[in-house]
């Protein structure tokens, strides 16, 4: 078989790869026989719905605006069940992508770091209550998503799931809050979101989701079209109402990633989806927030710039934490506490004084703080591999299954827009605390669920050799019984 016969394997019986044994097909994976005839399938089992409902309360937050919703623990339960029913029912997931793709064990040796950051770093109660009642959540839910991704039938299913979640976000931003001029603010600012996310939170979810809602548009049929492009409209105006600086140059990220590197799709098609994203932006724009964002070009007239709370003297005050406790941090946790026990600052506060527990507003500082330079360094790799790592992939997959079966279509453009909704990340989280959040986890076990797909053995024929993401083996099964869905 050669590249240049990229579909013949998809009408044959599946046949194990040279050298490896007892590999399964690929879960949902049907013989391509035109583009109107296949549809992607409702994975119905108890697990991967209740993940779907996971992934929706977890970065949706949708909960936390309905009292009644929030008082039955939704997060809790679902990541109960779903970690029940997968240890009951261990032939609806697979092993092999946590067991051996690089993602899943930069992820695994996070954990290990913020474990042992705790004895070692400044207040191990600290650490064990973050580890305990985020962190740890945080990982389980992470680590069921990958090893639920067992075929592209599961990976769309998850991509929708976050589009979703983007929708709940949106909703809020749009319908669930109000806006409010701060003092000293020249513009007006969503707040009130509940316990949700501040704006500049907000900004960040709404810039993962961006990339995979467009992404879940090209993928879709007509009412996965209308829904994701109704979703991504509202991006734009909730991105406006954040009123975020760091939002928007995560946006301007996006937006470069989309036009120069997304080639899979034409430009003029790019240049729509900008357009999609703009004009909603500059519509809802708040009064003052082209103020606002102007005064990215000014820094050093910014309260952030000389100010003991600003982000430059924080993020400096970070980077001695870091050079302090160079091998395991003061321990996860524990930022805002060393703003009030051993920072410069609390050394030169007056005495009787109070002192503000400041969050770090980078989640690079973050982490490096926290876990030491080997925790910068894997949480780094995550970010930046994880845009490499997927733009390295769609360059080695055949660029006819840009135009291929809806697997291949899902794999060929998903790897541009993964790389892209990291980028939005990496530009934007740089900003924010966001280390331990949820959608960027998410977001990592997306990109685990994408390697483990294109390395299925009905895939590997037609993928060069020199492209290998991880060992075949054990683990997956067959599909579980799906519904169709014209989505």
């Amino acid at each position: 078989m050669t590249l240049g016969q990229p579909f013949d394997w998809l009408q044959q019986p599946p046949a194990p790869m040279a050298g490896v044994r007892g590999i399964p097909p690929v879960a949902g994976l049907q013989p391509w026989r035109g583009r109107a005839a296949a549809r992607f399938a409702v994975p119905f089992d108890p697990l991967r719905i209740a993940l779907f409902l996971l992934t929706v309360v977890s970065i949706g937050r949708i909960h936390q605006q309905v009292a009644a919703i929030a008082l039955l623990r939704p997060a809790l339960v679902l990541v109960i069940a779903a970690t029940v029913y997968a240890v009951l029912n261990p032939r609806l997931v697979s092993t092999t992508n946590v067991k051996r793709t690089w993602p899943a064990r930069v992820v695994a040796g996070l954990a290990v770091l913020a474990c042992l950051s705790a004895p070692f770093g400044i207040s191990l109660g600290g650490s064990a209550q973050a580890i305990l009642d985020v962190y740890s959540k945080v990982l389980v839910f992470a680590v069921l998503v990958m090893a639920a991704i067992r075929s592209a039938r599961d990976l769309w299913f998850f991509v929708w799931a976050y589009v979703i979640s983007t929708g709940a976000v949106v909703w809020i931003a749009l319908f669930a809050t109000h806006l409010t001029l701060e003092a000293g603010d020249p513009a007006l600012r969503m707040s009130g979101l509940s316990g949700a996310y501040d704006a500049n939170d907000a900004g960040v979810v709404l810039l993962v989701g961006l990339p995979l809602t467009l992404l879940a548009f090209q993928v879709s049929k007509a009412p996965g079209k209308l829904l994701s492009a109704l979703i991504a409209l509202g991006i734009g105006a909730a991105l406006a109402r954040t009123g975020s600086r760091s939002a928007f140059l995560g946006a301007i990220a996006v937006g470069l990633m989309l036009l120069f590197y997304v080639k899979s799709v034409s430009f003029v098609k790019r240049l729509v989806f900008g357009a999609v994203i703009v004009v909603p932006l500059i519509l809802a724009a708040p009064a003052g927030y082209w103020e606002r964002i102007n005064t990215i070009m000014h820094p050093t007239q910014d309260y952030n710039w000389d100010e003991i709370d600003g982000r430059r003297q924080l993020w400096a005050r970070g980077m001695t934490y870091m050079l302090d406790y160079p091998v395991f941090g003061i321990g996860i946790g524990n930022f805002s506490r060393a703003e009030a026990t051993i920072s410069e600052k609390a050394r030169l506060a007056p005495r009787g004084k109070g002192i503000r527990w400041t969050a770090p507003h980078n989640s690079f500082v973050e982490v490096g703080a926290e876990l030491g330079v080997p925790g910068l360094l894997l949480f780094s790799s995550l970010v930046f591999g994880g845009i490499w790592g997927m733009a390295r992939l769609q360059r080695r997959l055949p660029r006819s299954w840009a135009r291929g079966s809806p697997e291949e279509r899902l794999l060929y453009l998903g790897s541009g827009y993964l790389a892209t909704a990291m980028a939005g990340f990496a530009v934007a989280g740089f900003f924010v605390s966001h280390a331990y959040m949820d959608h960027f986890y998410f977001l990592v076990a997306l990109i685990v669920g994408t390697y483990g797909c294109v390395q299925g053995p009905r895939r590997a024929a037609a993928i060069p050799a020199s492209a290998p993401v991880m060992s075949p083996g054990p683990g997956g099964g067959q599909g579980a019984p799906a519904a169709r869905f014209g989505g």
